[in-house]
């Protein structure tokens, strides 16, 4: 099974107020899902005013996932919320993931799209060297998704979390280009 990839659109934007409001995606991104929120926090990146890309997955025929990527220092904050921690190279690049549909996980998605999206992001960005994820530690399934994907563990790192009930303790992942 391939998983692939494409930019998101405005016509997604309610299948992802849908899926942000799902129990299991909730849980660990803590967004807003009215469409309000969701043209506020996804319209940027649709009009190239963010630097950041928001892609929608799909396998089976289907969407299945909602994918981000930025470079680390395009967010300069970040970089050193985490620099601290680990080397954040100037060609680092981070993915962010979910699944939508509750039926799908648990089935193995999870793995093949970080896998894909990783052979995809190297392919789309010939400056990206090593792709460095950050992962709530409290969230095991993943970080696990990761392990099994080929990522490896580099670092444990304190930072704020995407939702505000979790501690900030984070787990990063590794992945270099091959």
């Amino acid at each position: 099974m391939e998983v692939t990839f494409r930019h998101v659109t405005a016509d997604d934007f309610a299948l992802i107020g849908r899926w942000l409001a799902e129990p299991h995606v909730e849980r660990w991104w803590a967004h807003e899902w009215s469409p309000e929120a969701i043209e506020r926090d996804f319209g940027p990146t649709l009009r190239g005013e963010e630097p950041a890309e928001d892609l929608i997955a799909s396998a089976y025929g289907r969407p299945i996932g909602l994918c981000q990527r930025s470079f680390w220092y395009a967010y300069p904050d970040e970089v050193e919320e985490f620099a601290p921690y680990l080397d954040v190279p100037r060609d680092a690049m981070t993915i962010d993931y979910l699944l939508g549909e509750p039926a799908d996980v648990g089935q193995g998605l999870g793995t093949a799209l970080i896998r894909d999206l990783a052979t995809d992001t190297f392919a789309a960005h010939p400056g990206c060297g090593v792709l460095l994820v950050p992962v709530n530690a409290g969230n095991p399934a993943s970080w696990r998704a990761l392990e099994k994907a080929g990522f490896r563990f580099v670092a444990h790192a304190r930072a704020e979390p995407d939702n505000p009930i979790d501690p900030p303790d984070h787990r990063v992942y590794r992945f270099d280009r091959p």
